[in-house]
């Protein structure tokens, strides 16, 4: 589920998993120029695996019905039709009596969760289980299109209701291509488990919630049970568990950068910084706000396994919290920069200087340089105020798919300006809801706030239910909306084996969901902390299993 937020131009590198962990509800920021580039780069990202998840595992298609709900005005006009939802499956741990495990695969292509049921814990679930592993693909993500182009129009069935519905759908009709000798394997006769991490995480906790007779328990991995509109909270738990002196050097940064934006509001003086960080050309503020907080971004893309982990978050912090100049060539820009920061209301002492020459450095070699030799303009490069592009709506656009979740139920606009009035915040007020919602008005003509209460009807913060698991991450910036927002309205919880209530220490984003292959395990890889969720999670399934079993007995048989 990706809030349209840059990976970077150097993102290109990164392995198919990483993909799946960093494009979910990613919190790093973007621009036109790099939406446009979203699918190619998705392509060379499938590089470096051990081997192609593809290979192993058939491509499939399931007939599955576009319109759920023909009593519902929003859906109008009504379809009749159906559409093809891609899926994969393992069935080499099955035996009867075993489950079927699906992976939702969220707002993105399915193709990039294919070594979760290689490798990760969808694979360790059906090992232990002797299930069926299933990776699921969402209506409108990758090939699984139930209309033929992305106009606004053709957008209305992409709701989460919809596709909680695809997937009851599934399992209550499936039948699995040469399995026939097992029978029925639907939902009837054979327990249905899910599995989600970030928006598929919550909407696993809604699917146990809404379809309890199909789904017999579902886990929810940093599942953002709770829409929120303006969701400025997403940097405070960067700003907690981040390295200090790096939040204390951006903090700094970002205020001498909006003391002149808006404090000053000066156009010569405004002029004078995009200069000095060599963005001159960008025309609005805004755009030229949104390239600095790049670097901050990249809190998310950390991963315990260096294979799937972006170490760009790190590299930046130690460029903007060093107190020496790393960049040569900014010498020149030394009475440029003491001068901005006078004039920004702080002492231009050499290290404050030296870290805003580091910013600059920063900046010009990650973000300026690869526009440079993109031959784009910069506003090309860096704006979101191109109104013509975001008219685009062919299937071959799928960066539309996800904002328009987001802009018209989900929210997590993740804005500077939200920040409290005492608070110094990590990314410049000007990136306000008006800006975050740029792509909102242009693209599909909407104006004011998501219906966010289509989401949080089914539980928000309190979802509950027995045999669903909520598990979060104590770093994850998307804990502020998660059951553990503890601080933002979430309440603690006792954890069960019915209900299991687990916060990782010291982790990131749906940590427990990636894993390694056998001959590349130690006693401290995985870490301890992941190993040991994933060995929980794998006993409490177990012991929902034999729930499975006790009922199928209670009822003189009939499951599979």
């Amino acid at each position: 589920m990706h809030l349209l937020r840059s990976l970077f131009w150097y993102a290109a590198a990164f392995t198919s998993v990483s993909e799946a962990l960093t494009t979910s509800l990613s919190g790093e920021r973007t621009t036109i120029a790099r939406l446009r580039q979203e699918v190619e780069e998705r392509k060379r990202r499938l590089a470096k695996r051990d081997t192609d998840p593809a290979l192993l595992y058939p491509e499939r298609n399931f007939s599955t019905p576009i319109d759920h709900f023909h009593n519902e005005t929003m859906y109008e006009p009504h379809s009749n039709g159906s559409y093809l939802m891609r899926y994969w499956f393992d069935a080499t741990y099955y035996k009867p009596g075993g489950p079927v495990i699906i992976l939702q695969a969220g707002e993105a292509p399915a193709t990039g969760r294919l070594p979760i049921l290689q490798k990760g814990i969808l694979h360790q679930l059906a090992i232990a289980t002797h299930g069926i592993g299933v990776v699921m693909e969402h209506r409108y993500y990758g090939t699984s299109m139930p209309t033929p182009d992305l106009s606004t129009e053709n957008l209305r069935f992409l709701t989460t209701q919809q596709a909680l519905a695809d997937a009851a759908y599934f399992a209550q009709n499936i039948a699995f291509p040469g399995l026939e000798m097992y029978g029925d394997l639907t939902s009837k006769n054979t327990a249905y488990l899910g599995y989600g991490g970030s928006y598929s995480g919550a909407f696993n906790a809604f699917l146990r919630v809404q379809y309890p007779d199909v789904f017999w328990g579902t886990i929810s991995s940093s599942g953002v049970t709770k829409a929120i509109y303006d969701y400025w909270e997403y940097y405070e738990p960067v700003a907690e568990y981040a390295p200090q002196p790096c939040i204390a050097a951006q903090r700094t940064l970002t205020h001498i950068v909006d003391n002149i934006l808006i404090g000053k509001n000066s156009t010569s003086l405004t002029m004078q910084l995009k200069n000095a960080f060599g963005l001159g050309d960008v025309t609005y503020n805004n755009d030229f706000a949104n390239v600095l907080s790049y670097g901050i971004g990249n809190w998310q893309s950390l991963n315990w396994d260096p294979a799937v982990s972006s170490p760009e978050f790190y590299n930046y912090c130690a460029n903007i919290s060093d107190a020496d100049v790393l960049y040569p060539a900014t010498e020149s820009l030394r009475t440029a920069a003491s001068s901005l920061i006078t004039q920004s209301g702080y002492n231009a002492n050499s290290s404050i200087v030296n870290q805003m020459l580091n910013y600059i450095g920063y900046v010009n070699l990650t973000a300026i340089q690869p526009c440079t030799a993109s031959n784009m303009t910069q506003d090309q490069c860096f704006s979101n105020h191109n109104v013509t592009f975001y008219h685009q709506d062919s299937l071959a656009d799928s960066w539309r798919s996800w904002p328009y979740q987001y802009c018209t139920q989900w929210g997590f606009l993740q804005t500077g300006s939200g920040v409290p009035a005492g608070e110094e915040p990590l990314i410049s007020r000007t990136l306000d809801l008006a800006y975050e919602s740029l792509i909102c008005n242009y693209a599909f003509g909407i104006y004011g706030p998501p219906d966010t209460n289509a989401v949080n009807k089914y539980g928000g913060y309190n979802i509950s239910y027995p045999r669903l698991a909520i598990i979060d991450g104590e770093w994850d910036p998307w804990r502020p909306a998660t059951p553990h927002a503890f601080g933002y309205g979430a309440q603690p919880r006792f954890s069960t084996a019915s209900e299991p209530f687990i916060l990782i220490p010291q982790a990131v984003h749906h940590w427990d969901e990636n894993g390694v292959f056998p001959n590349q395990t130690t006693a401290t890889f995985p870490p301890p902390v992941i190993a040991d969720t994933q060995k929980m999670e794998i006993m409490f399934v177990m012991e929902w299993m034999e729930e499975w079993a006790l009922k199928c007995l209670i009822q003189g048989g009939g499951c599979s």
